[in-house]
């Protein structure tokens, strides 16, 4: 329940809608008014009499501190709203002061005319809306009070049986002995359905009228509150003419309740009506994020209070740039394949290095075919794209610099089985001694293989999962070239964390979450701790910058400083480009979700990083320039 249901009784007598219905006591006149607070309360007693036989009945004590089920709401970083999350209740609760006093007016009129007078139930309502009905030849009010009706939504079922009915008396007076007329109504008002998912008059109001529940006029708030008795039949989205009708009746019985006058009658009957839009179940507009969040969401607080809790997520994704990550993969996802790469996925992730927060998340190429998230959990081979984690091992290591030289020659290793293990360049040639800036530049696997082994394979994995790389993986000799599961992710985050000189945080999706009212539940601002020796992370960063310019990802020069890493597996089933400026760092992954290759000649440097490039051109085009620091500016660990 909202913070504001909860009020002291004895602000009662000088709230506006008590001193509202003072002055409806005085038109409707005070002989109607002592019969009928004698009947309720002659009626009440013997209710209170008869409740010993439903002991079996809820407490109502239990209302005070009771959360009706809410929406619960996905933003961008800036706010914009990306989706709403519910389960059976699409619903906002919001405080009595923030409804519309013509839909508080017009709600009592047709359901409870009698409210603030009665004492949970009404016996002189139920007669009169039973002469009404017969005059009027139609059902146009009913008998049950706003206290009844509450007390069954609540606790009851619907099913139409006697005993039920008593049950209901019973809770409704018991009812208004535990909850002010105020926050009574507020809770109805709340939790009352209104037709197309919607329950509780804010989600009501977005949906009908495509505005708050505090900005209703009187035409807005009269059909309306005419919606209750069938939210589905008087709903003018299924029959505006069944909704005027209802309508009229509304306002015809406020007009004689002495609640508006007739000229605010004729107005009211004669305004146009403009509707918004069925809002519940509505898919997201960026469904990866969304499912993402709602992903992390659900492993920190489980499913049901995501769908239930009313929760209000700010993501880490820029609306904007996530538009242009989609937009991206759309269109090279076709320019390739007509280019000859047989592949059916894409999937890009941006990561903030600073931060770690996701600003761009694509997992496929269409969400509407598929919603797996490529980018999440596909677990593919990064293939040439892993050889900096070697190279940074080696430079963590103090034995080695971007300057070394290693050996690209041949070499054979026994893997453990009767036959020998024999790398090979993707080219079938060798090159001679080459420093370990050149190696890395053309991406050479000998150099990469002979490092691995040097520094110790277990040495690289231990940075891995340092650096958030939680994917399977074994100290095989091959593991240099990649020969491991990791996601896009992974990836991202993994050289963001290179970019940033060693400082990393756990990456994510969410930056802030709070519940309806304001409390914040969740609050993601960035710890970042070093877990990389700056140095080394500078030096590879300056090797990678090579990889860009003189190397094999120079498709993927920008109009200022960047590093990255072309990758190509065996077979072309995996090809990516993952690379970084100082505030950016993203992964571009191309394949097959059955592992089908992608075509001979099908590369990361050729296919992929033309991708990376037109995104980060995009992503940066408003950003300034920033130059990564260089190696000198650190000290070089010792060697161990």
């Amino acid at each position: 329940m909202s913070s504001s249901i909860v009020h002291k009784k004895q602000q009662r007598a000088s709230s506006p809608s008590y001193q509202f219905v003072k002055e409806v006591g005085q038109v409707t006149g005070g002989t109607l008014l002592a019969i009928t607070m004698l009947t309720s309360a002659v009626v009440a007693g013997g209710l209170i009499g008869l409740a010993t036989s439903f002991r079996n009945l809820p407490d109502v004590r239990a209302l005070r501190n009771y959360f009706p089920s809410e929406t619960s709401y996905i933003y961008d970083i800036k706010g914009r709203l990306l989706a709403s999350i519910h389960g059976e209740a699409n619903r906002e609760v919001v405080p009595l002061d923030r409804i519309s006093p013509d839909l508080k007016r017009a709600v009592m009129a047709i359901e409870d005319s009698h409210f603030y007078y009665h004492h949970g139930i009404n016996v002189g309502s139920v007669g009169r809306a039973l002469l009404v009905n017969w005059q009027r030849g139609a059902v146009a009010e009913g008998g049950s009070t706003v206290s009844m009706q509450l007390a069954r939504n609540i606790f009851l079922t619907q099913e139409r049986k006697f005993s039920r009915k008593v049950a209901e008396a019973v809770l409704a007076v018991r009812l208004e002995q535990v909850l002010s007329k105020e926050e009574i109504l507020e809770l109805y008002l709340n939790q009352v359905y209104w037709g197309h998912n919607n329950y509780g008059v804010q989600t009501a109001a977005r949906t009908y009228f495509n505005k708050s529940a505090a900005n209703l006029n009187l035409a807005e708030a009269a059909m309306m509150a005419g919606l209750i008795q069938a939210p589905e039949q008087y709903s003018p989205f299924n029959s505006m003419e069944q909704a005027k009708q209802r309508q009229e009746i509304v306002l015809n019985r406020m007009l004689q309740l002495g609640w508006i006058t007739p000229e605010e009658e004729a107005a009211a009957r004669n305004t146009e009506i403009k509707l918004g839009r069925i809002r519940s179940f509505q898919g997201s507009a960026m469904p990866y994020v969304t499912n993402a969040a709602a992903q992390e969401l659900a492993k920190r607080f489980g499913r049901d209070a995501v769908l239930k809790g009313g929760m209000r997520v700010q993501t880490t994704v820029d609306a904007d740039m996530q538009r242009m990550a989609e937009e991206t993969v759309t269109t090279w996802h076709k320019r390739i394949r007509a280019q000859g790469v047989n592949g059916d996925q894409m999937a890009l992730v941006a990561v903030d290095p600073r931060t770690q927060f996701i600003k761009a998340l694509v997992g496929g190429v269409d969400p509407r075919k598929s919603e797996f998230n490529r980018a999440t959990q596909a677990q593919r081979q990064p293939g040439s794209a892993f050889k900096p984690f070697v190279y940074y091992a080696a430079f963590a290591s103090g034995k080695y610099t971007p300057n070394s030289i290693v050996e690209d020659t041949p070499v054979s290793y026994n893997d453990g089985s009767t036959q020998l293990y024999t790398p090979k360049n993707y080219d079938n040639t060798f090159q001679g001694p080459m420093s370990i800036r050149r190696a890395l530049e053309v991406s050479r696997n000998i150099p990469a293989i002979k490092i691995g082994r040097a520094v110790g394979l277990n040495k690289v994995i231990e940075i891995c999962r340092v650096l958030g790389i939680n994917s399977p993986m074994e100290p095989v000799i091959s593991l240099p070239l990649g020969a491991i599961g990791v996601t896009p992710l992974e990836m991202a985050s993994a050289y963001a964390t290179f970019a940033n000189y060693g400082w990393h945080s756990p990456p994510t999706v969410i930056v802030r979450v709070s519940d309806s009212s304001g409390n914040v539940l969740l609050d993601n601002t960035p710890k970042p701790q070093l877990v990389l020796d700056p140095w080394a992370a500078a030096s590879l960063t300056s090797v990678m910058q090579g990889v860009i310019t003189n190397g094999t990802g120079r498709a993927a020069q920008l109009d200022r400083q960047a590093a990255g890493k072309t990758g190509t597996t065996s077979s072309e089933r995996d090809i990516w480009f993952v690379g970084y400026v100082p505030q950016l760092a993203t992964a571009v992954w191309v394949g097959n979700d059955n592992y089908r290759p992608l075509g001979k000649g099908s590369t990361g440097g050729g296919f992929v990083a033309p991708v990376w490039r037109d995104f980060m051109q995009k992503a940066l085009k408003d950003q300034r320039v920033e130059y990564f620091r260089s190696p000198s500016q650190f000290q070089r660990p010792s060697a161990n």
